[in-house]
């Protein structure tokens, strides 16, 4: 790529609004790098989270059911989580999906990294994919949650995804990316 311009932002301050366990704000003074100066702007901040995508032995994909109460609705997804200080994504990836759905095993590789909003939050979401994976041991729940899980055929899935069944987007991009990659969009049903 030819010469392109710096635009990386200058903090020049940063107070905390409120550090909770699952919520903190934080205000930055910056400096743009033509100058200007934005003396609010907010940026969330949250620890590294996983979800997986898991594929049985059998070839059937792993979802848990569970209510999102800032929606305020049920509804499908992949297993998610977030990382432990000190843990590396994988390992939050595999403790994550034993945790909620009592599956393990497989084959395992990281399909992609994304923001949810990288222009209000700092972390990221690392995507995994397991392949071959077998129900070997019962759910371990926190206290919060209340999940169901499911098995459904990767065709199943495909027409959840097309109906837009799906709401979290950062679980829509790896399931496309999923099934794009493996040919299933073509094999199982058009997009």
């Amino acid at each position: 790529m030819k010469n392109m311009k710096k635009m990386d932002w200058k903090q020049v301050s940063a107070e905390y609004i409120i550090r909770r366990p699952w919520l903190t704000v934080r205000r930055d003074c910056v400096e743009l790098p033509n100058g200007q100066r934005l003396d609010e702007y907010y940026v969330l901040e949250y620890p590294t989270w996983i979800n997986v995508i898991a594929v049985t032995k059998e070839g059937r994909m792993v979802l848990v059911r569970q209510y999102r109460h800032a929606l305020g609705r049920t509804g499908f997804e992949i297993v998610a989580g977030v990382v432990e200080k000190g843990e590396e994504p994988m390992v939050a990836a595999k403790r994550e999906l034993l945790e909620e759905t009592g599956f393990s095993g497989g084959e395992w590789r990281e399909l992609m990294a994304v923001s949810a909003n990288p222009g209000t939050m700092n972390n990221l979401t690392h995507c995994f994919l397991a392949e071959g994976v077998e129900h070997t041991d019962s759910q371990h729940l926190d206290v919060s949650e209340d999940i169901e899980v499911y098995e459904f055929s990767k065709q199943e899935v495909l027409d959840m995804l097309k109906k837009n069944e799906f709401m979290q987007s950062l679980m829509v991009a790896p399931l496309w990316k999923y099934f794009v990659e493996s040919g299933s969009c073509q094999r199982v049903g058009r997009v």
